[in-house]
């Protein structure tokens, strides 16, 4: 029987082993309990663990116990209020210990179970299945990480990854190479000394008998001597280094910044677009991010001004569209970076732009992409940009998609359902 022993070091009173099973098995009632944690949290808190909470109700456990066998009579006390066939009520809301919200004198319950989770196991949570649509291999970006593949074999090399088959094969083979005239010689030797043998004693030569016996006694000590194992028969399995592909990923970040775009509505904006960056900077670590905030002109600008800068204006979209078209044709070839864009917008745009945004998208943009989303934050009714992306989406189902955000409540599953994992 094989015993496998858990050594990995724990913190006190804590068991890495059954906190892992106990993640697996109620995967799905934390998985919400981490989606209802993202809506309500702060922008700045987003990515850090913390307590969640499981119904009780969630987490009972099956109970095996013996059952009533056999004959048995029972004598039960009467009462002064119920007879038999009565039906008793259910107590009302607050009796309960904990589900209503009116004080009781009776009952009791339980509260919902609470624990922390850390930061990597929040963000494990939080984006387990997700995944950026058709990401193919393009070519190696860059040669500095490796992996270490089976190279054939090597007459030298470290003694663990020794191959113990060639290793004896090889000795087998040069003790064969290097006794097989001694023992050529042996055998004529034998049936010599067995033709003198078979002779009659008087005639005999036991001369030449001793001879024999003589010369086979030195050839087998020789071939005694001939060692059973050589450093010149070690074989080692030699590892060489193989470059990793790496699927080299560009994801353009484009918010829309002008007037009609509320501090509530950009608030909601920045909030996807920090969950796409935290999801970007911890499953893609070679994925480039873009990011363009635009009103009437757009601008490429570094992470902090994205999130932080206050500037505002008018409205048109296709000025963010034609810059990331002309960032793509300076800087990322569609031959060799799989390209992304996300765009959060209030709708709003002004005149005619919605026509040019079609034909950027449908005749520039989408033929490079591989996969682009809208969201479209209002708790109004759609706007002529949701209408032109429509037609948009129509011509390209695979690679656009489009999203309605009301709430900040809705962020979170709206984020699942633009990049979960497609199922082949």
């Amino acid at each position: 029987m094989s015993y496998i022993i858990d050594r990995r070091l724990n913190a006190k009173h804590k068991s890495a082993v059954n906190r892992q099973r106990f993640l697996r098995r109620y995967r799905e009632q934390i998985q919400k309990s981490v989606s209802d944690a993202v809506s309500n949290r702060s922008i700045k808190d987003i990515d850090k663990g913390g307590k969640v909470s499981i119904p009780t109700k969630d987490i009972g456990e099956p109970v095996i116990h013996h059952g009533n066998g056999g004959h048995n009579t029972r004598v039960l006390p009467g009462n002064k209020q119920f007879s038999t066939g009565d039906k008793v009520n259910r107590p009302e809301s607050g009796a309960g210990g904990g589900g209503g919200k009116n004080a009781s004198d009776s009952g009791e319950g339980e509260d919902d179970f609470s624990f922390t989770l850390s930061q990597e196991e929040f963000l494990d949570f939080m984006f387990d299945g997700l995944e950026l649509p058709n990401l193919i291999k393009r070519q190696l970006s860059g040669v500095e990480e490796f992996k270490k593949v089976r190279g054939g074999i090597a007459n030298e090399g470290q003694p663990g990854r020794i191959n113990i088959v060639r290793s004896l094969r090889a000795a087998n083979m040069r003790r064969i190479a290097l006794t097989a005239g001694k023992r050529k010689r042996l055998l004529e030797l034998e049936v010599q000394l067995n033709e003198i043998d078979r002779q009659e004693e008087a005639s005999r030569d036991l001369l030449l008998r001793e001879e024999i016996i003589d010369e086979m006694s030195k050839i087998s000590q020789a071939i005694k001597r001939t060692p059973w194992l050589d450093t010149f028969d070690l074989k080692y399995n030699l590892q060489i280094k193989q470059p990793i592909p790496r699927s080299k990923a560009v994801m353009f970040c484009i918010m829309d910044v002008s007037g009609s775009m509320d501090q509530a509505t950009k608030d909601i904006a920045k909030r996807f677009f920090i969950l796409l960056y935290l999801f970007l900077q911890r499953n893609y670590e070679k994925t480039e991010i873009v990011f363009i905030r635009h009103h009437t002109s757009a601008k490429e600008v570094d992470e902090d001004e994205f999130f932080h800068s206050r500037e505002t204006g008018g409205t048109v979209v296709s000025s963010s569209l034609k810059l990331m078209k002309s960032i793509i044709d300076d800087r990322y070839s569609p031959n060799e970076w799989n390209i992304y864009g996300a765009q959060a917008s209030d709708g709003d745009n002004w005149g005619d732009d919605s026509a040019s945004c079609k034909e950027l998208m449908s005749d520039h943009l989408l033929p490079l992409c591989q996969y682009y989303s809208y969201i479209e934050i209002t708790p109004h009714d759609h706007q002529a940009l949701w209408r032109t992306y429509e037609e948009v989406h129509n011509d390209y189902p695979d690679k656009f998609s489009l999203q309605h955000i009301i709430g900040v409540e809705d962020i979170y599953p709206v984020f699942r359902e633009l990049f979960h994992k497609k199922v082949a």
